[in-house]
């Protein structure tokens, strides 16, 4: 396709990430990393699946400290604004978390 003067096609790379980002998107269970935004007193995603061996980071957007805890399985500390928390789920199964502070905030993940 010769097109307008500069016009350049596009790379496979461009492609190929088109094409990832839409699988991703479209509910495979997320791989190398996942995040979890606090905000607005919620947990967002508030359900998440993902393959054994990923890790999750929870982001607090909120003007609000938050915890996250997972029974005796992980606790953050209080998190401020813009604090981060992660754990990687190396076991298959589903786990609920919360926000202790704020215990109507809860969630779950789901590993496979």
């Amino acid at each position: 396709m010769s097109g307008a003067p500069g016009y350049r096609r596009p790379a496979a790379w461009a492609w190929a990430l088109m094409l990832w980002t839409l699988t991703a998107a479209a509910g495979e269970p997320a791989t190398d990393g996942a995040q979890i935004i606090i905000q607005h007193f919620m947990f967002s995603p508030a359900a998440l699946t993902i393959k054994a061996g990923t890790t999750v980071r929870w982001l607090n957007k909120d003007d609000e400290p938050h915890t996250v805890v997972s029974g005796a399985l992980f606790r953050s500390a209080a998190l401020d604004t813009g604090d981060t928390f992660s754990f990687r789920f190396d076991q298959p199964g589903t786990y609920a978390f919360v926000c202790t502070i704020h215990p109507m905030m809860n969630g779950t993940i789901t590993v496979e």
